[in-house]
């Protein structure tokens, strides 16, 4: 049969792997986001019949073959790549809105939908909150592409990306309870709590101690090596191998693998990666993120039209409220405590929480006896639909509308010649490293770090030009400068409170009044 025949299946996957790459290339052309271009493309495929790609629609759509597709090849390597590339120090300047709104906005969301989808449309309570959980996770791939397209604040992204790393892996964890365990847990009265609470902390506390303990020991690993082409085969057998170690021990593989990446790519980096692996293992994971984005949009755009939406259009719409003010509710009530967070980003950060292609492969891998399984796929995939196409299209132009400050050509001219000068002053570090390590002799080092000592004077010269030109810059520099303070500020109280030299009554008095001076530089850009 084709379908068990190697050949085959390697024809219809590079045809699979054209058709993203050709959509994936006219999209960025044209500046779109590629992600939301793969979905309706591939729900046009999907919907006509296509001569050449009926075979391609048939071997697709077979939900054993999305649900391998989307979690065992591809969820590690995209999970992988974003937090190898998320510097720890900006997860940890913006740890508290990332993990109010990773677990407390999550939980709440997912509390919100579970009881409201249960008492509203009459779901089984297993099925109310296995979509609930569904509809907790965010896929943040479209609205950051637009971010990068438009200048908008790094922060802001951090954030969105932050929130959606670790809120996949507490998504799963709330799917796979309720799915296989919530019934039991119910029938046991309070021990059942208690049970349900203990799997909830054991399973993302063991996919934290395996992901950190691959992390580290690979980081380690790379300190006896510098080859690059060993050192991204090590990046490959971490990312897999941490997701499937604690998937096999019913720990969370999520949370495992962006674990084992944050600490590979912040500590590994540091102690073992000279700059060309560093670069080199950066660039083959891009490549490897676009190719699995580009295959995962398009098949979320065929898989979605097999599904029969004609008679369930009130379900739908109901559903699809639900979760925007589900959505709605937990992103500002999780977000209202921090005070030093812009209410513009809190908008953006509300209707740019998408859902994804997570949502569609957990829902495909419930067991056909589930019971609800068929109304949680019409309204799982409904609702993704809705999340890619109306509000991924429209988050463009609602960041125009708020007005989100937005680079000049100025800031963008100052930021290439801030990168051209860290890149010089990191090379000529680099000559004296190698210098000591290779003998190079004084003559060729000397001559090459005036070669580059030239150019850091020249791109000094346009810096101050352009500080002349657009005094506003110096201002921005301050507030920047000023923001780090404070933090520091923030963080020499809690250490002064934690060695008990000041009582808690002075500490909450001067972190108030740091995170008041906060507001108000927030306030003024």
């Amino acid at each position: 049969m084709h379908k068990l025949d190697p050949h085959y299946v390697f024809e219809l996957g590079l045809l699979l792997v054209m058709l993203a790459a050709g959509i994936t290339a006219v999209a960025k052309k044209f500046r779109q986001p590629y992600p939301i271009a793969l979905v309706i493309v591939g729900a046009v495929i999907g919907t006509f019949d296509i001569p050449g790609l009926e075979s391609l629609k048939l071997f697709i759509t077979k939900g054993e073959i999305f649900n391998f597709v989307v979690i065992t090849l591809f969820l590690p390597a995209l999970l992988g790549e974003a937090a190898l590339k998320l510097p720890y120090p900006h997860l940890k300047n913006n740890k508290e809105p990332i993990a109010a709104l990773a677990f407390g906005g999550t939980l709440i969301s997912f509390l919100i939908i579970g009881f409201s989808i249960h008492y509203l449309f009459d779901f089984p309570i297993p099925a109310s909150f296995v979509f609930a959980a569904l509809m907790s996770a965010t896929d943040p791939v479209s609205v950051l592409s637009i971010f990068k397209s438009l200048g908008v604040k790094k922060r802001l992204a951090i954030v969105v990306e932050g929130e959606s790393l670790f809120n996949d892996g507490l998504a799963v964890v709330l799917f796979n309870i309720s799915a296989f365990y919530l019934l039991s847990y119910i029938d046991a009265g309070w021990a059942g709590l208690g049970n349900g609470i203990w799997e909830f902390i054991k399973v993302i506390s063991l996919g934290l101690m395996v992901g950190g303990g691959l992390g580290y020991a690979f980081s380690i690993l790379t300190k006896f090596y510098d080859d690059y082409p060993l050192e991204i085969m090590f990046s490959v057998i971490l990312f897999y191998g941490s997701f499937l170690l604690a998937e096999s021990l019913h720990a969370s593989g999520v949370i495992a693998v962006v674990t084992a990446a944050i600490i590979f790519g912040n500590f590994g980096a540091r102690i073992g990666m000279s700059p060309t692996t560093k670069l080199n293992i950066s660039n083959f994971w891009d490549v490897a993120a676009l190719l699995a984005n580009s295959l995962v949009f398009l098949m979320v755009g065929l898989e979605i039209t097999r599904i029969n939406l004609m008679d369930k259009w009130g379900l739908i719409v109901g559903a699809i409220v639900l979760v925007l003010i589900a959505r709605t509710i937990a992103v500002y009530s999780s977000l209202a405590f921090i005070k030093s967070f812009p209410t513009k980003w809190k908008h953006i950060i509300n209707w740019g929480g998408l859902k994804g292609s997570l949502s569609i492969a957990l829902v495909l891998s419930l067991p056909h006896d589930f019971e609800g399984r068929e109304d949680i796929l019409i309204l799982a995939f409904s609702v993704v639909l809705f999340s890619l196409v109306v509000q991924g299209l429209s988050i463009k132009p609602l960041i125009g509308k708020l007005g989100i400050k937005q680079k000049s050509e100025a800031m963008i001219e100052y930021e290439e010649l801030l990168a051209q000068l860290h890149r010089y002053e990191t090379a000529i570090q680099e000559i004296h490293r190698i210098k000591q390590k290779l003998f190079i002799t004084e003559h060729v080092s000397t001559e090459l770090i005036e070669t580059y000592e030239k150019r850091i004077d020249m791109v000094k010269a346009q810096l101050t030009h352009i500080f002349e030109t657009n005094p506003e810059f110096k201002e921005d520099q301050l507030s920047t400068l000023q923001k780090h303070v404070l933090y520091a500020e923030h963080e020499a109280i809690d250490k002064l409170l934690r060695e008990d030299i000041i009582s808690n009554e002075v500490a909450e008095k001067e972190h108030e009044d740091v995170t008041d001076s906060i507001v108000k530089i927030g306030e003024k850009h």
